[in-house]
């Protein structure tokens, strides 16, 4: 029996999505050959709670838990934190000190996906289209009008370290520019400003098991807000998930899922990820990879896995297996 660390929680804004993950895993575990436990991470504590809510807190010294005595040391990690410090690397520098494998990507892959800055740069060099930007730190200074003669309107302000959109604007007049700034430094010290590109917002997930890359369906989002923003992504109603995309070429399809092939070989990815995109008229832009994906029952990947015939218990425990051959 292998004693699997369920890691979830973290210091962002996708705190409970990330606890809906984790406890979608656990209850799909095969609980004869994993022992699960969810693992809260926090900035105050990292901590298990059993079921009468009794909290124990981890040894730090070697990621374990003493309950009723026992020592509990963990065989792997399962990865489900969305933001800082999973889903960044900060905490997989830490599994990577102790020697415990884990389930995503490592340390540097993703401390370089998660800043869209850098990434996006690196994406380039692929030979991937990305939007036009700009990019600023909290210590520089900017001209809104500059901006717009650069990019045009409307454009997307972001953070440029978060997820699920958080600190995410759509500005289409140039009076909300300074605000829109404003918001995505409140989450970031740097900021990524990019034009808007019109067209199809296409998902793509995959992973590798047993040495096999794995590419799922694709999923369109269709979004009744603005753009498929935080409410949109986590409310029901507010966006359409088609899995697969009805009346995408095929070519483009296949187009669609070479270049994520592409980019998840040459970052190195490890475990689950998604890479979304804007499919525009004759042009696919790269729009950013999650390399700690949502594994909740509302999210995209399970949806995903289900369309191609693979159940979301099969897909967590070829994951851990995967750490284990």
């Amino acid at each position: 029996m292998k004693n699997i660390a369920v890691i979830c929680g973290g210091y962002s804004k996708e705190y409970e999505i990330s606890v809906e993950s984790a406890h979608m895993v656990c209850e799909n575990l095969d609980i004869e050959r994993f022992a699960a436990y969810v693992i809260l991470i926090t900035r105050d504590d990292w901590y298990y709670e059993d079921s009468t809510g009794t909290r124990f807190s981890v040894n730090k010294t070697d990621f374990s838990l003493t309950l009723s005595g026992e020592k509990i040391i963990f065989h792997c990690v399962f990865n489900a934190i969305h933001g800082t410090p999973g889903e960044d690397g900060k905490i997989l520098g830490y599994f990577d000190m102790l020697g415990i494998p884990y389930t995503s990507s490592n340390m540097d892959v993703s401390a370089l996906t998660f800043n869209k800055y850098h990434c996006n740069r690196f994406v380039t060099t692929l030979g991937v289209n990305v939007a036009n930007s700009l990019s600023f730190s909290s210590d520089d200074s900017f001209n809104v009008n500059d901006i717009i003669s650069t990019l045009g309107l409307p454009v997307f302000v972001k953070p440029c370290r978060s997820g699920s959109s958080v600190g995410v604007s759509k500005v289409t007049k140039a009076n909300e520019l300074p605000a829109a700034i404003d918001e995505a430094f409140s989450y970031d010290d740097r900021i990524l400003i990019e034009e808007m590109i019109v067209g199809r917002e296409i998902d793509c997930g995959l992973y590798r098991s047993k040495n096999k890359l794995i590419v799922l369906p694709l999923t369109e989002i269709i979004t009744n807000n603005e753009f498929f923003d935080y409410e949109a992504k986590y409310t029901i109603g507010k966006a359409d998930e088609i899995t697969p995309p009805i009346d995408l070429d095929v070519d483009k399809e296949t187009d669609i899922k070479a270049v994520s092939a592409l980019i998840y070989n040459k970052l190195g990815c490890s475990g689950i990820v998604r890479i979304d995109y804007i499919l525009a008229e004759n042009q696919l832009y790269f729009i950013e990879i999650n390399t700690v994906p949502g594994l909740s029952k509302a999210s995209i990947i399970p949806k995903q896995a289900g369309a191609m015939g693979i159940s979301i218990s099969d897909l967590f425990n070829e994951l851990v297996e995967g750490l284990f051959t």
